[in-house]
């Protein structure tokens, strides 16, 4: 369990640093018009919100020292 906690708390702070250094993105696709079976559509890249990066930053430091600290 301990290395568990610790694995997954490096994960969400290397995460959580490339997510707050501006790096993730995603695609959002919308539907512009549909005509009947005819559509078009656009794809936008968004970015990440900082938000998330930060709160990554923070239950991914919580939990590597939750790791270490254990006893067991």
């Amino acid at each position: 369990m301990r290395a568990v906690l610790i694995i997954v708390g490096i994960v969400l702070l290397a995460a959580g640093i490339w997510v707050t250094a501006g790096k993730g993105h995603y695609q959002q696709t919308n539907t512009v018009v549909q005509l009947g079976p005819a559509k078009i559509e656009a794809t936008h890249d968004k970015a990440v919100p900082q938000w998330v990066g930060i709160a990554g930053i923070a239950v991914g430091g919580l939990l590597t020292l939750g790791g270490f600290l254990s006893k067991r």
